[in-house]
């Protein structure tokens, strides 16, 4: 049977057309499926040399055939998006047909419908999503064509759904009745020659005469010109008011032959294509990727299945093309046929192998880096090398145009002009939002240079350093700007990629290079810097690369401190034998010679620090932490209403979220990673997307009170949500996510519930209270399962009174057979089957625990304390493994990574820690308490204290080596003193005991009992026949400790803090006390000389100054007093400070006094008039909000006055003229309450609070020949 007259008309007069459009090779699968096409004729058309010579013979086979084989022809146009085509045949399909039933769009009116097939405009592909806000944008400006003539350039890079907007833009009844009554007219352009162009001319003017029947001049038009006047005649008479859309404009030449004074809608790559046309023109860009769930979208019609249902692999999929639409689409049509394949083509989206990521389809190239290396190969040859050269680009990086200027060795006008030709043709973008402007490239682009240039990466990242080093070789660009960010960020990568070796090392082993970069960028990239090129570093010296990446990782949060702190005073804190130690004193021995003041610490090389990150995430104090499932993030909030994720290795800021409107009280990643739930005081919980900080779910209505805890199931096969808070009765729910309400609310507790925590299987939830209960509930029924009463176990300790005892938190052992909970300063483990009690674990009584975790591959439990610290216990064998010190305040949470590896606390120092967990079991050091003494003797430096283990320890101060060490004493040592000659050791006990002991034999010389209570302090006279005490007992006592006679002073209503003795004219004590008095006492006879009443409050120091004529006092009352020796009568009240009073000192000339209080500020008065100098440090508060970060507890003035050194949280000396700080040292701990100073002020003994003996010693300045860092080191010429 033939083919119809109609329709063999219709093939016969669409035939121009579709030799010029279709590709045969697509539609002849559709055709050999429905049998209209057998293989022999298949591989006559294949054999053909060109397209348009293939689709020639295919439609000279079809117009030899029957209605079939026309319906079949139709069908394989529209199922290859050949919707504008398939219009063309679609009014002459045969009777009877389906198809000539229907149509195969499914959006507007009758009206839309007819206007849009007369013109050949596409219809909607078969996977279609919408993008609403683009054709809004679009249709409003198309409407702007209403009054007059004029252009509508939509442009966005190749595959970005250009031609679909195009489409999805006139279907719409409004603005074609409106705008356009004239009618939509269609014509895909792409690149043509000119033949090429006059044909399709040549075309669209004889629809424009089809369509209405006109009686056209005779001849088709021969030349461009005359086919230009013909369209020109034909839009101005015959369709004044109606739309062209030139779809795939490359050429401007092209596009002038259609500057006829009309209404034009054009698609392009190149922006500024329409530069070269007359009349109004406006601009759409089309953004190059969709949003995810579109992009899912889209691929789930593929499919045949919803988004949810998906794999996971198409969510990377969407993410690492970034929604790239043709990509999506490409993928999409690939897994419609095999769509088990999912991994495979994720696979090579990740290995850029994009020539085999193709598929029979309407669009203009057989594969994606065909589409994209189209626009690449318009460029001139020039410009072509020019483009190459942003192979080197990171994703996801913007860059000025200066960087480029100085890779391409051009004048920064010529680079952006190169550029704005590059942002025109869509080959680059531009972000506007910054000056000076900022440009990038779509991941895929980078990805298809890549490909691309695959074996010339090491020579282009070669010649960007080469570059780099030629432009920069007096030193980096230090001004903080764009393009010096940029070389910072990635010039050591570059270095990398080049294989420059020994440049990268000599440039990251540069302590120079550290101080400018962290100056510039901050401490996380340089520490990225490290782990990520740690393989290359350690094969130029592993040791030094682990000695700079150890340094930052300890020192990065202090680096992110403002003002900048001085790091070569950080690296003197180093170990002496590493490379950041060596290069720094160095540069301090140059600097001490123009009057720096440097510090060199003496002892570190004892030292072994167990963190191995600490991060300060800006915060403020920090409640909660939590690694993500995969071990790469941590997740930090806490007392601002802010959200933070940050990377585990480096602590690089990935996420910054204002979370909440009050204090965020705990944060949880979800199993996958993919989510963050969040809790605060302000009673709401809300759900995140852990990639970008969207805001996904928000529950707020069912919590009454702020909201302690939340935590995901561990698995992710039912997804929940617990909350807990401090609601009366309904304190703990369960949250189904895809639900606006809770799921389930556990009924038991009847006080506030401030933790919850799933077993490991999900099938249990364990609640603890203030009602001092452990409670367990079941998760599907919400029912209680078991209660265990730990308040129970302290009632012997309360002896019957009633006291609140609050189950902090809980755990669950990795095998769910155990949970773990902690109050007050206990632990206790139960079994779960039986409720039996199988451990308990108890820490000092001054300390509560703040939180537990149990590690999940091993029976290590961390616990978190309120004194500092963090413990680590071994369940199995019941023993201590190690005390964490380094925390400056309570440690408020404690958990193990996934793999059991590292350990995270967060405290209300405002820092978040990571430590290794194989160094922490091994770490046994021994650590000594603050009240220490010290004795300088000529070089020699003599330490006592009393240590961790209640011994008294003898310690070489500059060595560290133990001269000797006490047995453990029966009750805690609370003072010590020295003695010089003869050389001996004195301390102080709880239980009221004194021991005199032999130095360095540890003989014991005298024990002397008469104290009821503590012993505070305790000094030897001169002569060293004499020992003073005082005491909690509010008494002192002289002792003559050879024979043990001793005299009792007594008189303080209080206890006795501290003493000084005094030697002019006759030896005399000194006493201050609580009860505010200051007493004046003869040492000889213990005849009470003066009793002052000094302050209203307690006295916390006293001084007297060295011309013996004035004393100082200072006081809990805020006020320091200066007191005449011989009247003892106040002669000065100094008032101003804030805080108590701690400390005082006088210079040694007497003339000024300096003070000390509990905010950390330092005065300076002048002692003749009591009238103020100076206040120290108003500026530049640390973050622990103290100007000292801590109590300022002891001060001392240098030989000439000319320098000041105190301690709190920290060491500072200052300028005693200008009030300013010179430097600061930074221990590991913090509360320093005691300074020993040497008599030349060039050597300073201290412990901190985790027992960390420091001796720093004052660098003297040298100049070295030459100075060993550079900061362009690595160019091998310097």
């Amino acid at each position: 049977m033939a083919m119809e007259e109609g329709a063999l008309s219709c093939l016969l007069r669409s035939r121009p057309v579709l030799e010029q459009d279709i590709k045969a090779t697509y539609l002849m699968d559709h055709l050999i499926s429905d049998g209209v096409l057998s293989g022999d004729e298949e591989e006559r058309v294949r054999s053909k040399p060109t397209r348009r010579e293939q689709a020639a013979a295919l439609l000279e086979l079809l117009l030899l055939k029957d209605n079939e084989a026309y319906v079949s022809f139709y069908n394989a146009l529209v199922r290859e998006s050949y919707g504008d085509l398939a219009n063309l045949l679609h009014t002459s399909l045969p009777l009877g047909s389906p198809e000539a039933q229907r149509s195969f769009t499914d959006a507007g009116t009758p009206r839309v419908q007819a206007v849009l097939r007369e013109g050949g405009v596409p219809q909607r592909p078969v996977v279609f999503v919408q993008r609403p806000r683009l054709v809004q944008q679009l249709r409003q400006q198309l409407q702007g064509l209403l009054k007059e003539p004029g252009w509508v350039v939509l442009h966005g890079m190749a595959g970005s759904g250009k031609s679909v907007l195009a489409a999805e833009a006139v279907r719409d009844h409004a603005l074609l009745e409106e705008c356009f009554p004239s009618g939509v007219y269609w014509l895909s352009i792409g690149q043509l020659d000119r033949s090429d162009l006059l044909a399709r001319l040549q075309t669209l003017c004889f629809r424009l005469e089809q369509s209405q029947e006109l009686q056209g001049p005779g001849r088709t038009p021969g030349s461009l010109e005359e086919a230009k006047e013909r369209l020109r005649f034909l839009l101005l008479r015959r369709f004044p008011r109606s739309l062209l859309i030139l779809d795939d404009i490359w050429d401007s030449s092209a596009l002038k032959a259609f500057d006829v004074h009309s209404r034009v809608l054009i698609t392009t790559r190149d922006r500024s294509i329409a530069d070269a046309v007359n009349g109004v023109r406006q601009e759409v860009e089309v953004e190059s990727g969709l949003d995810e769930d579109k992009a899912l979208e889209i691929l789930a019609m593929y499919v045949n299945t919803k988004p949810q249902q998906l794999p996971e692999q198409a969510r990377s999929i969407v993410q690492l093309c970034k929604g790239f639409p043709l990509v999506v689409s490409l993928v999409g049509a690939l897994l419609r046929d095999f769509p088990d394949r999912w991994a495979y083509y994720l696979t090579l989206l990740r290995r850029k192998q994009f020539r085999r990521i193709r598929k029979s389809s309407s669009y203009d190239y057989d594969a994606l880096d065909q589409a994209m290396d189209a626009s690449f190969q318009v460029l001139p040859e020039d410009q072509r090398e020019l483009y190459r050269d942003l192979t080197v680009l990171e994703k996801d990086t913007k860059v000025p145009a200066q960087v480029l200027a100085v890779m391409w060795d051009l004048e920064p006008e010529e680079v952006e002009d190169i550029l704005q030709d590059f942002v025109n043709k869509s080959l680059l973008f531009r972000d506007c939002h910054q000056r000076p402007y900022l440009y990038y490239l779509h991941d895929l682009q980078l990805d298809f240079l890549a490909e691309q240039n695959r074996n010339q990466i090491e020579a282009l990242h070669a010649k960007v350093v080469h570059q780099y080093q030629k432009h920069y070789s007096q030193g980096p660009p230090t001004s903080g700007d764009t393009e010096s960010l940029y070389w910072f960020r990635f010039l050591t990568h570059h270095m990398a990629q080049a294989k420059l070796t020994k440049e990268l090392s000599s440039l990251m082993f540069s302590l120079d290079w550290v101080i400018t970069k962290a100056r510039v960028v901050g401490p996380s990239p340089l520490i990225n810097d490290y782990v990520d090129h740690g393989a290359v570093l350690d094969r130029e010296n592993s040791a030094v690369r682990g000695q700079f990446q150890e340094f930052l990782s300890l020192t990065g949060h202090q680096l992110e401190q403002r003002p900048f702190p001085d790091v070569v005073q950080l690296a003197l804190a180093q170990p002496q034998g590493s490379e950041v130690h060596r290069q720094a004193l160095l540069q301090a021995r140059a600097a001490a010679t123009r009057g720096s003041l440097y510090f060199d610490w003496q002892n570190h090389s004892g030292v072994d620090s167990v963190s191995r990150l600490v991060v300060q995430p800006n915060l403020g104090p920090v409640y909660s932490a939590c690694f993500s499932h995969d071990g790469s993030k941590i997740a930090a909030c806490g007392a601002s209403n802010m959200l933070r994720v940050f990377k585990s290795t480096s602590g690089e800021k990935l996420l910054e979220v204002t979370a909440h409107d009050d204090e965020v009280l705990c944060c949880a990643f979800s199993p996958d990673d993919r989510l963050l739930a969040t809790c605060s005081a302000d009673r709401k919980v809300k759900v995140w997307n852990a990639e970008r900080g969207s805001l996904l779910r928000k529950f707020e209505e069912e919590h009454e009170e702020q909201i302690n805890h939340c935590v995901f199931t561990n698995g992710p096969r039912c997804l929940l949500l617990a909350t807990c808070s401090n609601d009366g009765f309904m304190n703990t729910k369960l949250w189904n996510l895809n639900k606006p309400s809770s799921q389930n609310t556990m009924f038991g507790h009847l006080e506030p519930v401030t933790h919850c925590s799933f077993s490991p299987d999900d099938k249990h939830l364990a609640t603890c209270s203030r009602d001092g209960s452990l409670k367990l509930f079941g998760v599907s029924s919400a029912n209680e399962w078991k209660s265990f009463s730990v308040k129970d176990l302290f009632q012997e300790e309360e002896e019957g009174e009633e006291s609140e005892v609050h189950v902090k938190c809980s755990t669950w052992s990795p095998d769910g057979t155990r949970i773990i909970c902690a109050a007050r300063n206990a632990v206790f483990v139960f079994s779960v089957e039986s409720s039996e009690l199988l451990l308990e674990i108890r820490s000092s009584r001054g300390s509560t625990v703040q939180y537990l975790h149990a590690c999940p591959i091993n029976g290590l439990l961390a616990v978190a304390l309120s004194h500092y610290t963090v413990e680590l216990w071994d369940l199995d064998s019941t023993k201590k493994v190690a005390d964490l010190c380094g925390h400056l305040s309570w440690v408020h949470g404690v958990q193990f990574s996934p793999d059991g590896t590292m350990l995270l606390s967060c405290s209300d120092d405002h820092t978040v820690r990571l430590w290794e967990t194989s160094r922490v079991q091994t770490s046994s050091a021994v650590r000594l308490k603050r009240d220490t003494s010290a004795l300088f003797t000529g070089d020699r430096i003599t330490v006592v204290a009393a240590d961790n283990c209640n011994r008294l320890q003898v310690r070489e101060g500059r060595t560290g080596e133990v001269m000797f060490q006490s047995e453990e004493q029966p009750s805690r040592i609370r003072c010590t003193c020295l003695n010089s000659e003869p050389s001996m050791a004195a301390l102080g006990r709880e239980d009221g005991t004194l021991q005199v002991l032999a130095v360095p034999s540890g003989a014991s010389l005298a024990q002397l009992k008469g104290h009821t209570r503590t012993v505070l302090h305790c000094c030897f006279s001169r002569d060293g026949h004499t020992l003073v005490s005082s005491s909690e007992d509010c008494t002192l006592r002289v002792w003559r400790w050879r024979t043990g006679e001793c005299q009792v002073l007594q008189g303080h209503r209080e206890q006795v803090r501290c003493f000084t003795l005094l030697y002019s004219p006759e030896e005399q004590l000194l006493s201050w006390s609580y009860d505010g008095t200051l007493k004046l006492w003869e040492v000889c006879s213990g005849a009470l000389l003066q009793d002052v009443e000094a302050h209203h409050q307690a006295i916390l120091s006293c001084q007297v100054s060295a011309d013996g004529r004035l004393a100082a006092t200072t006081s809990a009352d805020r006020t320091a007093k200066l007191w005449s020796c011989e009247s003892w009568l106040c002669v000065r009240l100094l008032q101003g400070h804030k805080d108590c009073v701690r400390s005082c000192r006088f210079s040694w000339d007497s003339q000024r006094l300096a003070t000390g209080d509990d905010n950390g500020e330092i005065r300076l008065w002048n002692v003749a008039d009591g009238s103020l100098a100076r206040v120290c440090s108003r500026e530049g508060k640390d973050p622990m909000d103290s100007l000292h970060g801590g109590w300022a507890c002891d001060l001392h003035f240098s030989p000439d006055d000319a320098l000041l050194v105190s301690v709190g949280g920290y060491i500072k000396w200052w300028d005693v003229g200008r009030g300013e700080a010179l430097q600061t040292f930074y221990p590991r701990g913090a509360n320093l309450k005691r300074i020993h100073v040497s008599p030349d002020f060039s050597t300073f003994v201290t412990v901190d609070n985790i027992g960390i003996l420091y001796v720093l010693q004052r660098v003297v300045g040298t100049l070295p020949e030459h100075h060993p860092c550079t900061l362009v080191p690595y160019n091998t010429s310097t």
